[in-house]
């Protein structure tokens, strides 16, 4: 790994690094009221591009990591509170701020000056447009936009071209969403007429477990 010296690593390990980064802080104590000053962690996988002047923190409490996994792309000015959880493949846009303990999955997208609300789950294949500030869950494969932030859509263009998802599950992921953000019924309810009327396959099946297992509620 190649750093200038304005990169700092404190209790990091990072397992492959081909890329060289400058004035980064990584494993950066977190700004927790709960830190004591334990040994906690940042742990960082294969093949990320960390830009300028990124911070990310580690965890807040002894025994546990903040974990950023392989192929991400963290822009300038990118920072990642304590025990935030990011998977594979993601983007991470300028300026974007992650709270405590959020969760990114796979090939996730975050344009720039995002906000996420503590403990937020991000779901895969998503795209959350520039200067959203989001408080609750984003299931997969949507697009979220403004303020309030509101559900644009299926991500089907990056659908398409980077996941090669066909037309026929893309109209059944669209048929999945507008139970859930444009007919007139509870969560619980549009996810149970999703189960009775939308073929199932795994995306469909990743949608009804993201929304059945959300601790927050999803953005609305």
């Amino acid at each position: 790994m190649t750093a200038s010296s304005c990169l700092t690593l404190v209790s990091c390990k990072v397992l492959k690094w081909e890329k060289e980064i400058r004035y980064a802080v990584l494993g950066a104590e977190p700004q927790d009221f709960h830190y004591t000053g334990e040994e906690s962690s940042l742990i960082i996988g294969d093949n990320n591009d960390i830009r300028e002047n990124v911070v990310i923190s580690r965890a807040t409490f002894a025994g546990n990591a903040t974990k950023i996994g392989n192929g991400n792309y963290l822009m300038d000015k990118v920072h990642l509170c304590h025990d935030v959880q990011i998977s594979n493949n993601c983007v991470v846009g300028i300026g974007t701020t992650i709270a405590g303990e959020c969760m990114l999955d796979d090939c996730a997208i975050l344009s720039g000056n995002v906000t996420l609300h503590q403990y937020c789950h991000i779901g895969s294949w998503t795209l959350v447009q520039s200067g959203c500030r989001i408080s609750k869950d984003v299931p997969p494969y949507v697009i979220m936009s403004g303020n309030p932030v509101a559900y644009h859509g299926v991500n089907a263009v990056v659908l398409s071209q980077h996941r090669n998802t066909s037309e026929r599950v893309l109209r059944h992921i669209a048929n999945a969403y507008r139970l859930i953000y444009q007919g007139n019924f509870s969560v619980q309810d549009a996810v149970q007429k999703i189960i009775d009327q939308v073929p199932m396959s795994e995306e469909i099946e990743n949608i009804v477990n993201f929304v059945k297992n959300s601790e927050r509620g999803i953005v609305k």
